[in-house]
């Protein structure tokens, strides 16, 4: 969300908008318009209502949190903070990216999106992490594998991503664009070096660091699964399950992120004159809102993961449900009690005394 425009004479940062005024006008464009804000809101709506279960079960269960289930906890939580910001930009865009909702709420909005892109996928590799040491590291690292170290790793992440959506923090403002007659929510970098600098820190430290340490301990799991899939006990089986709901959290990471690093990288050829900006530009500006909107859906979908690939996951809302079940009947036990002994004791009272 963060292409370099040519619409005005500074050629300032104006994010999302076209490279070229008139490109507003494209079937393309009106595309986005029509299509992109229902979209989001539809995302939003499903994607907050889906976190927020997963939350709840987390928060409510009768045991507390495992490893895995402290990093998902805050997967979960950055993606339904994100998901609160995001439809002040559905909004936005069917203003035609006329931004009404001031500086503040500019920088706020657009930290969410970093903050989330850094924190989710360091997440999804710290889980990834702890299966490996669960199942390849058995003993060597059972020390490293306690609730304490978990919690500092996750406020260390939190505190990576919002150091990281710093310089947009600082960057982001509201400024009037002539040549489109709006007042735009932009990145105003001093120079093009900032620009560079965040789009390599999206690509190496966003994506291909995480991903390189998500792909070995992957494969890792799965070469040890396999040498012990002749003879495996109950305890491995859950191990399996787990890890199968750990692979497809982050094979949906890959599908939703991917494009939209493949635009930034494209973006980075363009500046460096690599690529002609002249003939990529309408396709990049295209291909920038497809990627983000799609990256957008992947903290839509994960709750949906937990849900349905994940037996461990189904068995404590079974168990929720069931100790409610349980629960809700001892309480209505208790009123009926409480209500027959009060008509009997009234009963008792109003009786007339025989002498």
């Amino acid at each position: 969300m963060d292409l370099q425009s040519t619409a005005t004479e500074q050629n300032q940062n104006i994010t999302p908008l076209p490279l070229y005024p008139d490109a507003f006008n494209t079937t393309e464009w009106h595309l986005v318009y029509s299509i992109i804000p229902p979209y989001i809101f539809i995302i939003c709506l499903t994607g907050i209502s889906g976190n927020t279960f997963v939350l709840l079960v987390f928060l409510f269960q009768r045991s507390p949190w495992n490893v895995p289930e402290i990093y998902l906890g805050s997967l979960v939580l950055a993606d339904l903070l994100f998901l609160l910001c995001l439809p002040f930009w559905a909004i936005n865009i069917l203003n035609y990216f006329h931004w009404t909702y001031g500086e503040v709420m500019c920088k706020v909005v657009n930290m969410s999106i970093i903050v989330n892109m850094y924190s989710s996928v360091y997440m999804i590799a710290m889980v990834n992490v702890d299966r490996y040491l669960a199942l390849v590291q058995t003993m060597r690292a059972r020390w490293f594998r306690k609730k304490r170290y978990a919690k500092v790793i996750c406020l260390v992440l939190w505190l990576f991503g919002f150091v990281m959506s710093a310089p947009v923090a600082v960057h982001r403002t509201i400024r009037y664009i002539p040549g489109l007659q709006i007042t735009a929510c932009i990145l105003d970098y001093p120079s093009n070096t900032w620009r560079l600098v965040h789009h390599f820190n999206l690509i190496l430290l966003g994506f291909l660091l995480p991903f390189l340490v998500i792909v070995f301990c992957s494969c890792s799991i799965i070469r040890v699964l396999r040498k012990r899939s002749q003879n495996i006990s109950i305890q491995e089986r859950n191990d399996r399950k787990a890890t199968v709901l750990v692979c497809a959290v982050t094979v949906l990471f890959l599908v939703c992120w991917g494009p939209f690093q493949v635009v930034t990288f494209l973006d980075i050829l363009c500046d460096y004159k690599i690529l002609d900006e002249e003939v990529w530009y309408h396709a990049l500006d295209i291909g920038s809102q497809s990627s983000t909107y799609l990256a957008c859906l992947n903290s839509c979908l994960n709750p949906l993961l937990y849900v349905c690939s994940g037996q461990y996951f189904r068995r404590k809302v079974s168990e929720m449900y069931k100790r409610r079940k349980i629960s809700s009947g001892s309480v209505v036990t208790a009123l009926q009690r409480s209500i027959v002994s009060t008509y009997l004791t009234r009963r008792d009272q109003t009786k007339p005394v025989v002498i």
